[in-house]
């Protein structure tokens, strides 16, 4: 009979998909170190948790092949158990439980207290803001609620984490607090919709009274928005962006699209003339404002009529920063039961279109920036330079600022201001003003 082994266990959780998942894996961490258990981040361990990410085809395969891989681990002994949580083991459990039977135990995005279980401890209910943050010492990401209420056609969110529940601003403030003591300077917020928070516990949008209360925090310097839905965006909170500084000029709006025909169908609650009325109300109160936004591209019925309107509202519009996708086909969805029927080359070849034509506006918009000085963040080292970001760029998506450490010395963690000396297409190249 096999004895039990007497080494400690180490458990190694692994994070895919979207800046959500991070923080849910934190939280997973933090669980975990207070209940004393030794834990890693995508790190050597015997016992292994995957957060897995079930957006969208490119994101299931990846979480698929990572389960797999750890599986064939498991069979040569080289981890001893293999657990999977998150996205893709809320929506298809079944389906995975059946096709990969060697994963100890699936988990949904609910069921944390149960995976903890397994895994030896118990939910503590008082560790408010309790994370062990896996990102740069410097930000961190604040999930203000979880969750969507929106009707969009395309998205399988709704199905994975469920109906909009908003954390309350005290409980948030708590966290922010812990955060800042550890040395955090930027607070992240993201959520499935920023603007939709406070509804459910205090009958408004009160994203505005969220911030007012951020920005008290000491210790916080920058305060970044992700992810604001469109739809009914609450307009009080540009007006205490424009009167806090603490709050970075800086949005991420997901447009999906403008053509009205496609706003239509993928239920977006907008028309073409309501979101220009908008953005045209962002850049009147803030000027200065970077707006990002994302594109699909190759929806059901998406004509070439449709996308020329799509490109032209985007060389009129000259984004800050723009990600684009293709559309991707998902299960019980409202849009599966449209057909699917813009050719895969035909996607492939609109979204490089759009980002063409982004990389082009991006580069003119840096080449604007050479000369002039920015207050900067320093994330990491990286090579032959130290690598930051200004207030207009988010980290891993956005513009980077990159200083010659052969040349220069930064500190890791710091604020420090630059003056740009070039610029690419999605890079600034900068030196420290004494």
């Amino acid at each position: 009979m096999r004895t039990k082994s007497l080494k400690k266990n180490k458990i190694n959780v692994v994070t895919l998909g979207c800046s959500k998942n991070v923080y849910d894996s934190e939280v997973l961490m933090g669980q975990l170190k207070a209940n004393g258990k030794e834990v890693v981040h995508e790190q050597e361990g015997n016992i292994v948790v995957i957060n897995t990410c079930g957006f969208i085809d490119n994101a299931k395969e990846e979480s698929v092949n990572t389960i797999l891989e750890f599986v064939d681990k498991k069979q040569q002994g080289l981890v001893d158990k293999v657990f999977v949580t998150g996205c893709l083991s809320e929506r298809y459990k079944p389906d995975l439980q059946k096709e990969i039977p060697d994963v100890d135990q699936y988990f949904g995005t609910t069921e944390l207290p149960q995976l903890l279980k397994v895994l030896g401890a118990d939910y503590k209910h008082e560790l408010i803001g309790e994370r062990l943050t896996t990102t740069p010492k410097n930000y961190a990401y604040l999930k203000i609620s979880e969750g969507c209420d929106r009707p969009c056609s395309f998205c399988a969110i709704p199905l994975m984490r469920g109906k909009h529940v908003s954390k309350p601003i005290e409980e948030l403030v708590i966290e922010a607090q812990k955060l800042a003591k550890n040395g955090v300077k930027e607070l992240i917020l993201i959520a499935q919709d920023l603007t939709y928070y406070g509804l459910d516990i205090y009958q408004k949008r009160n994203l505005a009274a969220l911030l007012e209360a951020l920005v008290a925090v000491e210790g916080i310097e920058w305060i970044r928005l992700h992810y604001a839905f469109p739809t009914g965006f609450p307009l009080e909170v540009l007006e205490v962006m424009k009167r806090e500084p603490k709050i970075c000029n800086y949005i991420d709006i997901p447009l999906q699209h403008i053509a009205d025909p496609v706003l239509k169908s993928m239920r977006r609650g907008t028309t073409y003339e309501k979101t220009n009325a908008l953005l045209r109300k962002f850049r009147e109160l803030m000027p200065e404002m970077a707006i990002r936004t994302t594109l699909i591209v190759g929806y059901p019925g998406e004509t070439e009529e449709d996308f020329q309107v799509l490109k032209n509202w985007v060389k009129d519009m000259r984004f800050e920063r723009l990600g684009c996708f293709t559309y991707s086909h998902e299960e019980n969805t409202h849009a599966f039961s449209l057909e699917d029927d813009v050719p895969q080359e035909v996607k492939q070849q609109r979204a490089q279109e759009i980002m063409d034509l982004q990389a082009q506006i991006s580069w003119d918009l840096n080449q604007e920036k050479i000369g002039k000085t920015f207050k900067c963040i320093i994330d990491r080292k990286e090579g032959m330079y130290f690598v930051g970001r200004t207030e207009f760029d988010s980290p891993d998506v956005d513009n980077e600022v990159l200083i010659d450490a052969t040349q220069h010395y930064v500190k890791v963690g710091d604020f420090c201001e630059v003056e740009i000396t070039d610029a690419t297409e999605f890079d600034l190249y900068a030196v420290p003003v004494k």
